[in-house]
């Protein structure tokens, strides 16, 4: 008996009722301070980061902003690309995100749709999310390697705006469809379930009473895709990107100048870096406001869309 106490003793804590308020404060406190810590330390990777983003931010700005002129902005290069402006190679990169676009939104959406509203869920499908995912994990090298082989030679498009495009969709392709299907998935069943009661069809449900609550989430897929696409250099660098090209392009066959490119050859290349410091910051800087400029105004659309369609 006495043994039987002793355990139920070591278990429940000691049997005076004065001791168990004790024990169970000092319990709460120290699941207090556990919690504290852990939100401090949250909140102190949090500032850390930001201030890393910031400095990184000043530092292009406040290098780059003495050589942003209207001469800079408007004219193309000279001396081999190591002097007057960078004018082609912004209209380059526009060209460039918007090819990507206009191929990755709406296969990427459309792929997101059919994942979600009308394939059968089994080992098939989850093997293709599966392989979505691992491809929006793949090395951007890689898929300049497979642009350079596919569309460039195989196609024949050659270094141009279109192999370019193409290259970038492919990579920004997986990222448009898991955001997009994430955003479908978001939208309640009930929804979709009232149509089709009221006698809609599948595509009337889907385009109707879907589409219009994910576009958000779907945009802010694409924002993504943008910010990656815009300031990757490896997929053009086999496809499309040329270092010094006074004049703009004529068709999506020829090649371009790009800013990411210009300004890896210009850090990298260049026998002194140093003489062109000012160039490299300057475009650095208009990447910087384009890729932001680019990325607001689809935010400015997503929050649009988000206080017309709420449920």
């Amino acid at each position: 008996m006495q043994e039987n106490i002793g355990t139920l003793t070591d278990v429940f804590g000691t049997g005076s009722p004065a001791a168990r308020p004790k024990e169970k404060a000092v319990t709460m406190r120290k699941k207090q301070a556990i919690e504290r810590v852990v939100y401090l330390s949250m909140r102190a990777i949090m500032y850390l980061m930001v201030a890393i983003i910031g400095y990184i931010v000043f530092d292009i700005v406040a290098k780059g902003a003495p050589c942003i002129n209207w001469a800079f902005l408007t004219q193309g290069p000279s001396k081999g690309g190591a002097a007057g402006g960078i004018f082609p190679a912004i209209v380059g990169t526009i060209y460039l995100i918007i090819g990507t676009l206009f191929v990755a939104m709406p296969l990427g959406m459309a792929s997101a749709i059919y994942l979600n509203e009308y394939a059968k869920q089994g080992p098939f499908l989850k093997a293709v999310r599966l392989a979505i995912v691992t491809l929006a994990a793949v090395p951007s090298i890689v898929f300049g390697l497979f642009g350079l082989g596919l569309f460039v030679l195989f196609f024949k498009f050659g270094a141009s705006i279109a192999a370019g495009s193409l290259t970038l969709a492919c990579m920004i392709l997986p990222v448009v469809i898991v955001a997009s299907e994430e955003a479908l998935k978001a939208v309640p069943d009930g929804l979709r379930d009232g149509s089709l009661a009221l006698g809609a069809t599948k595509w009337q449900t889907i385009y109707r009473n879907v589409i219009p609550y994910a576009v958000p989430g779907m945009l802010t897929g694409s924002i993504l895709g943008i910010a990656r696409a815009a300031g990757e250099t490896a997929p053009i660098l086999f496809t499309a990107a040329a270092f010094f090209l006074p004049s703009l392009p004529h068709s999506i066959f020829d090649q371009v100048m790009a800013l990411p490119y210009h300004l890896y050859v210009l850090a990298t290349q260049y026998p002194d870096p140093v003489k062109v410091r000012g160039l490299q910051y300057g475009t650095a800087l208009v990447l910087l406001v384009l890729v932001l400029g680019a990325n607001t105004c689809a935010i400015v659309l997503r929050n649009r869309y988000r206080k017309k369609y709420k449920w």
